[in-house]
């Protein structure tokens, strides 16, 4: 199919009656391939964003975990690290979504979304916990002592001195690892979550307009993770240190 062939009045097409709707937004509950496409757009940022949440608390908390002199700390942390890191995404989610509720009922209440921002969250926090880890070993060791020489306690050092230091040292592949949740996202479709992947196989098999669906898709999801990009890039540029690793001149 040459790209002049290419029909994008399939996305202003109802989903039920296949009629072209003008304006391609629906009204009075119609619905259109583009009120789909904007609707799957939200799910895969809402899951994207919930995760990466999830990530960075778990995996900030992990990560000083395994800087931490205790040594069953750092196992723990250790443990969680390996753990989540060497399991397939996707099996994780299906661990998530069918066994994990079976084991904890309580789950069972729980939008299967939840439970993909869970195993989507954790799987990056594992990651997280090794950026964490580095930064804080990047920096040099006076700055723990200072901070306990000074007075504080170590949670306290870690929290006002180390981590604030450390995550300026990070951002850059913790910007990776956002654009990495975005496009992980996808398979949020392998348990029915209406994200990008899932419109986009839907929509290919509704319409046979399989180029134009994915073409689409593909350019939302770039959009997305430059938007990641852009915004970590300014967040980077606003909090470096003159001096620091990663820092500016």
């Amino acid at each position: 199919m040459a790209l002049m062939d290419l029909d994008w009045t399939v996305f202003c097409k109802d989903t039920i009656s296949g009629d072209v709707t003008p304006g391609c937004f629906g009204a009075k509950g119609e619905l259109t391939y583009l009120d789909w496409i904007v609707n799957a757009w939200g799910w895969t940022l809402a899951v994207s964003l919930l995760a990466l949440v999830v990530a960075l608390v778990v995996g900030s908390l992990m990560g000083v975990l395994r800087t931490t002199p205790n040594k069953w700390l750092v196992g723990l942390g250790n443990a969680w690290t390996e753990l989540f890191r060497n399991i397939p995404l996707l099996v994780q989610v299906f661990l998530w979504y069918y066994v994990v509720p079976e084991i904890f009922p309580v789950l069972k209440s729980l939008p299967s979304m939840i439970l993909v921002v869970f195993a989507l969250g954790f799987f990056t926090s594992a990651r997280v916990s090794e950026q964490v880890r580095a930064g804080i070993q990047a920096l040099p060791r006076g700055q723990r002592y200072a901070g306990l020489a000074v007075g504080l306690t170590l949670p306290q050092t870690y929290r006002y001195v180390l981590l604030p230091m450390a995550f300026r040292i990070v951002i850059p592949p913790l910007t990776s690892e956002s654009m990495n949740i975005v496009k992980n996202s996808s398979v949020a479709f392998a348990v029915s979550i209406a994200e990008l992947t899932q419109f986009a196989l839907q929509a290919q098999e509704e319409t046979s307009r399989g180029i134009e669906i994915y073409l689409a898709v593909t350019a939302l999801y770039f959009i997305s993770a430059f938007a990641i990009n852009r915004i970590a890039l300014f967040i980077e540029k606003r909090v470096q240190v003159p001096g620091m690793i990663g820092g500016g001149k």
